[in-house]
């Protein structure tokens, strides 16, 4: 079964798994200790350590192990911020961080804290100028992660490094989608990233403090990992961590240039072979083994569920796939379509044959989903009143964006259709219907029950 969600997690790479074997009998000592067992762990302490740092580009001793990224995330964000508080509680974070990011974010804002978010464009990224337009002279820390989670964009980090650097304030990249393709480029202060996004065991993070940076570890004072990570090291994981990413490095580049080949084919098919689809993220920076697209007039779950029984092990952002029925929060502040959305992120050694059957499954799979939820198979042409209201009111995505496609065709150009809806991913989808379909969005306003949507016909 094609697995291509690594993104989420990779699949243990063999170097990984040989390696854990071999810590489990040699690394399961105390490395503190110092008769036999311990210095033998301790040795294989130090190994990781080092192999770790060699692939970041950073100093043995300002990288330490923690028992996940997103630790490694939260720990780095209340470090910094602590060890700047005379400078101000202001943090800046794009509109597109993870979610360890924006939750290390909100706990600060709930504390008394300022934050800023800097927007960013269709294609996912900031602009550096905006980027360093946020900066103030209380900002404690800014944070930008180098390639988006979700949508492959790389983001400008060597050179909102620069402005942070100029303005004496430093940077913490999130790296972990990114870190098994190189090294974070740029002068960044900080960095994170966790290990099961390269083929590393789960439960390993890495949080990389460089010399000079004003840092004050939260919480109780540990004496394991210079006190920035309490508890006793999992060294086994840590090993076979550290001995993975340096075989995915050594593979990146072949691999970078394969699986790009396989992405660039998904990102051009999917437009040819599925009507009414938005191919999102950066078409040229973005990370090579990861691709999104959203499918109009199609629920999430289902498409995920119908790949899923079709043997396809995919991702998705949709508000359909969420518990809450909000959509993505990358997505959202893209502007992009969100329903029907999919991840393809293809880990190491993916088969061609595997992404052709793919692009041969996807085209029904969608038809079969569309014709199910009734959604018209082209726009309606018949002319009718000036305006019409749709009630789409207690109904999901994608009904409300079918039910205004149905109608559309019924009023004449220059009038509208307002449509009522209480989903909040309406609020993204119906605009970027309109982007699709070259038709004006008027606008929102609060209804009795929801929110009206009103969209002018322009052709």
């Amino acid at each position: 079964m094609p697995y291509f969600d690594s993104a989420s997690a990779a699949p243990l790479h063999p170097v990984a798994r040989q390696a854990l074997q071999a810590a489990l009998d040699e690394g399961w000592a105390d490395p503190a200790r110092l008769y036999r067992e311990g210095r033998r762990a301790r040795l294989l302490l130090d190994a990781a350590r080092e192999a770790a740092a060699e692939a970041v580009g950073c100093r043995p001793d300002e990288l330490v192990f923690t028992p996940s990224g997103t630790r490694a995330v939260h720990s780095g964000v209340a470090g910094a911020l602590a060890g700047r508080r005379r400078v101000g509680r202001h943090l800046v974070v794009s509109a597109v961080e993870h979610s360890s990011v924006l939750h290390a974010a909100a706990a600060l804002e709930a504390d008394g804290g300022a934050v800023t978010e800097v927007p960013v464009d269709r294609a996912g990224r900031v602009a550096p100028d905006a980027y360093a337009a946020a900066l103030r002279d209380d900002t404690a820390l800014a944070c930008l992660q180098s390639a988006n989670h979700e949508v492959g964009t790389e983001q400008p980090v060597a050179e909102v490094a620069a402005a942070c650097r100029e303005a004496g304030v430093p940077l913490l990249v999130d790296a972990a989608q990114s870190l098994a393709w190189g090294p974070v480029e740029g002068d960044w202060s900080l960095l994170t990233a966790s290990a099961h996004k390269w083929g590393g065991p789960a439960g390993v993070g890495l949080l990389v403090v460089r010399k000079g940076v004003r840092f004050a570890p939260q919480g109780p004072a540990d004496e394991r990992e210079s006190g920035r990570s309490a508890g006793f090291e999992n060294i086994p994981a840590i090993v076979a961590a550290a001995a993975s990413l340096r075989a995915v490095r050594a593979e990146a580049a072949a691999e970078a240039g394969r699986l790009g080949e396989l992405v660039e084919r998904i990102r051009t098919r999917v437009a040819e072979v599925v009507p009414d689809v938005e191919v999102v993220g950066d078409p040229v920076r973005r990370l090579p083994h990861l691709v999104t697209f959203s499918c109009l007039y199609v629920d999430g779950e289902a498409l995920l569920h119908e790949l899923d029984r079709a043997g396809f092990s995919v991702s998705s952002g949709s508000s359909c796939t969420s518990s809450t029925l909000t959509p993505s929060h990358v997505l959202r502040a893209m502007g992009v379509l969100s329903e029907g959305n999919v991840r393809v992120s293809l880990p190491f050694g993916t088969a061609e044959a595997d992404v052709e059957r793919f692009l041969e499954v996807l085209p029904g799979t969608v038809a079969g989903i569309r014709e199910r939820f009734g959604a018209p198979a082209s726009p309606p042409t018949t002319g009718g009143g000036e305006s019409l209201v749709v009630d789409a009111l207690g109904r999901r995505c994608p009904i409300p964006v079918i039910e205004l496609a149905k109608v559309f065709g019924d009023v004449p150009v220059g009038g509208t259709v307002t449509v009522l809806s209480d989903d909040e991913a309406a609020r993204l989808d119906i605009p970027a219907w309109c982007e699709m379909r070259g038709q004006e969005y008027v606008g929102e306003r609060p209804a009795e029950h929801g929110t009206a949507y009103t969209v002018r016909r322009t052709s």
